[in-house]
């Protein structure tokens, strides 16, 4: 082994402009250090844009205004939409990205990266969704809640599905957040309208910490908690109901009284699942880091270096690691922009590199050595 002293540029990239991507750029530039922050939509924010509140009760929108405003008044940082990275080279301390954005074509030197692009949605095929307007996501129920839908603010009856999308043969892990948005969504709904009648098809409640009241505080309103078994899923099929008014007939097996329930829903809202951005893998790829069984990012170690990659001198936070609450996120975005300090507080970075021989004997001319230099 050899040991190289690098230069370190004292600048950072952040990929990402959602919550967890804002909140360590302003914590790396409230330091005194350049920062790029790169997001492919046209204005900030991410997935947060479609949330309104928090289980806590927290203004999503107006925190996130803020957020925006102070990213875009900061004077080290520079915000490029519509942003496309089309190569990363480099190594820790001295790293060069090409950037293809509205600002037209750019080359950035940093010598950090933070990868905070977050997850997507999954796009539900179950349960008549997209062939019926009366089945939404808890994203889009949320929308209408906040906009006073009628449709959904005055439905007599609900019924929501979770873990639609997960905890399946094809993502076998559990999506964390749907739990709790569900509770959220069917409290303001019963804050709105009392006589609604709410059910909710679970597999497993998962409220964890103080959340837990949430859940105590919705079953107290009259949301009904109903259980179901993986190999015996809700079925969901166009009818009527006995006033003569169309619903959607849901059916479901009650494990507790052992029978079928036929439940007559004005609504139907799906618990999708949270799934890896559609530009993990493109990403992974460019800055050479690793990704989980379940395609998020991989940390290097999960107790002792959560918020690094196994390459040096970039870092991960927000839903690209995995789903997790603002209140997760942004302190992940803390810990994420702490550690890219300390290496951009350094002048200078001591990194050691192998020097490779072929030994020409061995030689089968496979080529794998060229492909790992």
């Amino acid at each position: 082994l050899q040991e190289f002293d690098l230069n370190v540029n004292k600048a950072a990239l952040i990929v990402g402009g959602g919550i967890a991507g804002m909140n360590c750029a302003l914590s790396i530039a409230n330091q005194g250090h350049t920062v790029h922050l790169v997001e492919k939509e046209k204005e900030l924010g991410g997935v947060a844009r479609k949330i309104h509140t928090t289980l806590e009760g927290l203004d999503v929108q107006a925190y996130l205004r803020d957020l925006a405003q102070k990213i875009y008044k900061h004077p080290l940082v520079h915000v490029y939409h519509d942003a496309t990275i089309t190569q990363a080279t480099g190594y820790v301390g001295n790293f060069v990205t090409t950037v293809k954005s509205d600002k037209g074509v750019s080359e950035i030197q940093h010598g950090a990266a933070v990868l905070a692009i977050g997850a997507d949605l999954y796009t539900p095929t179950e349960y008549l969704y997209g062939q019926d307007e009366r089945v939404l996501t808890h994203l889009e129920l949320e929308e209408k809640i906040t906009a006073g839908d009628e449709t959904v603010t005055g439905a007599q009856s609900m019924v929501m599905i979770q873990c639609v999308g997960c905890r399946n043969e094809e993502r076998n892990y559990c999506s964390r957040l749907c739990c709790s948005e569900s509770v959220k969504n069917a409290l303001l709904l019963k804050e709105k309208n009392p006589d609604m009648d709410i059910y909710v098809l679970f597999r497993d409640i998962r409220t964890y910490g103080f959340k837990e009241d949430s859940y105590r505080e919705a079953a107290s309103k009259g949301v009904r908690f109903i259980r179901y078994e993986p190999q015996d899923p809700p079925v969901v099929e166009p009818g009527k109901a006995e006033d003569g008014r169309a619903v959607l007939k849901v059916t479901a097996t009650d494990y507790i009284l052992n029978k079928k329930l036929e439940l007559d829903a004005d609504i139907i809202a799906l618990a999708a699942a949270v799934v890896p951005s559609a530009a993990t893998k493109e990403v992974a790829s460019q800055f050479k880091v690793t990704l989980s069984p379940d395609g998020f990012f991989k940390e290097a170690h999960v107790k002792l270096r959560p918020v690094e990659f196994a390459a040096d001198g970039v870092y991960l936070c927000g839903l690209a690691h995995y789903p997790k609450f603002i209140q997760e996120t942004i302190s992940q975005a803390y810990g994420a922009a702490g550690r890219a300090l300390t290496l951009l507080s350094n002048d200078i970075v001591v990194a050691s590199g192998s020097v490779c021989q072929v030994v020409e004997s061995k030689c089968m001319g496979c080529g794998a050595c060229v492909d790992a230099c």
